[in-house]
């Protein structure tokens, strides 16, 4: 018989887990890279981009009832459309969320300690990984901490800017320079911010009662984060402009600045490491789950597939997981994670909107209008990062194919359920 997880998490902290990880790398991370791109269309580009958020979690929740296990749209893909689009889906979010994982350990180090952030991020790497060792239900308590103090510095940066003067609501509007091109580039990247919701279909198989916490923890998350990302969007926007927003490497910190506001920069510097720690925190349990479920159907190797005696938690794959994030944080840049991870996602949320094509009529207008963006998203970031997911796909097919030859039994073939 297969060790079962832990059912810990209600719906509070399934929201936490969920917040934890979309609130530091959007603020933090992605809004200086999507400036870049769309420059004042930033605004125009986080709607579209909680759009389709949208859509991906409708789906995943509704997957994520039906299916309570963990492993997430690997599950999904596996039991609606079969064996090798669900390992498909795992493979790419195991790969692009090892580089989310990168870039939130490295903006830990940046802002801590820019001098050694590559040191300062394995050090973060290991303390989280052991921290999930000792189980799920203790991670949520710290992420609860984590949200709560990275949302206090968030409110306090809105007002304190909003009110400063210095804000120009006329920087907000669009100008010739803002291209569709450059909106749904911008909107790929912010998307990357999103994602965070995953975390909570991943967990499915901790969460008490699934069929009633998922479908209400994931829309309630995202609709937190998207009303966060708007309001420090809205102000930081204001008072630097698109092109001084582009080009900041830390744009809350220089929107506190630029907005007389000296003593909020220590507060902002601690609530970016704190926001980043939290996006780490909930990344590690999420991939470690997939990597545990394509562990138990014989994609990756069975030793991963472990679950501790005593803290019921996947230990061997969080330890696998760390190992690879800690080895990337050794040398990996934050910004150039963003793009190839982001492609990563859409890939495994497109096919989410696919497996929920096949539950029913009442659900394809949402998954079709899904499967659409993240397709349009996906191929809108820049070049480079395609070609680098395409291939990372392309050699997990080999992959997938290497392993079907092995003979019988090398995993879980469970045929297509409609």
């Amino acid at each position: 018989m297969t060790p079962e997880l832990r059912r810990s998490l209600g719906v509070f902290d399934a929201v936490v887990i969920g917040l934890g990880s979309m609130v530091g790398a959007g603020i933090f991370v992605a809004l200086g890279p999507a400036a870049g791109a769309a420059g004042a269309g930033l605004l125009p580009a986080l709607g579209l981009a909680a759009l389709v958020a949208y859509c991906n979690a409708m789906a995943s929740a509704r997957l994520a009832a039906r299916y309570p296990a963990s492993g997430g749209t690997y599950v999904y893909g596996r039991e609606r459309l079969g064996p090798f689009l669900g390992y498909l889906a795992g493979w790419a979010f195991v790969v692009g969320k090892t580089a989310s994982c990168a870039a939130m350990a490295l903006t830990v180090g940046a802002y801590v300690w820019p001098e050694q952030a590559h040191a300062v991020a394995v050090a973060a790497v290991v303390a989280l990984t052991a921290l999930n060792y000792g189980g799920v239900h203790k991670s949520a308590l710290l992420t609860r901490v984590i949200v709560a103090v990275v949302l206090a510095v968030l409110a306090a940066l809105v007002v304190t800017v909003s009110g400063s003067g210095e804000a120009r609501l006329e920087r907000l509007a669009l100008g010739s320079e803002v291209t569709v091109g450059g909106v749904l580039q911008a909107a790929g990247l912010l998307f990357f911010a999103f994602a965070g919701y995953a975390r909570i279909a991943t967990l499915g198989e901790e969460v008490r009662d699934p069929a009633r916490t998922i479908p209400r923890a994931v829309p309630l998350a995202l609709g937190i984060a998207l009303a966060v990302y708007a309001a420090v969007a809205v102000v930081v926007l204001a008072v630097l402009g698109p092109s001084a927003l582009a080009a900041s490497p830390a744009p809350l910190v220089d929107a506190a600045r630029a907005a007389g506001a000296g003593w909020l920069v220590p507060v902002v510097v601690v609530g970016a490491a704190v926001a980043a720690l939290g996006s780490l925190l909930s990344l590690i349990l999420g991939v470690s789950r997939t990597t545990l479920a394509m562990a138990r159907d014989g994609h990756l190797p069975a030793a991963l597939a472990a679950v501790h005696p005593r803290f019921q938690v996947p230990h061997r794959a969080e330890l696998a997981v760390g190992a690879v994030v800690a080895v990337v944080a050794a040398t990996a840049d934050v910004r150039g994670g963003i793009a190839f991870s982001s492609f990563g996602v859409l890939v495994y949320y497109g096919i989410a909107n696919a497996s929920a094509w096949t539950l029913g009529r009442s659900h394809r207008p949402l998954a079709a209008l899904g499967l659409a963006g993240c397709a349009a998203l996906a191929f809108a970031l820049p070049p480079g990062a395609v070609l680098a997911g395409l291939g990372v796909l392309a050699a997990g097919t080999v992959a997938y194919a290497v392993s079907r030859g092995r003979g019988p039994g090398r995993g879980r073939e469970a045929r297509p359920r409609r």
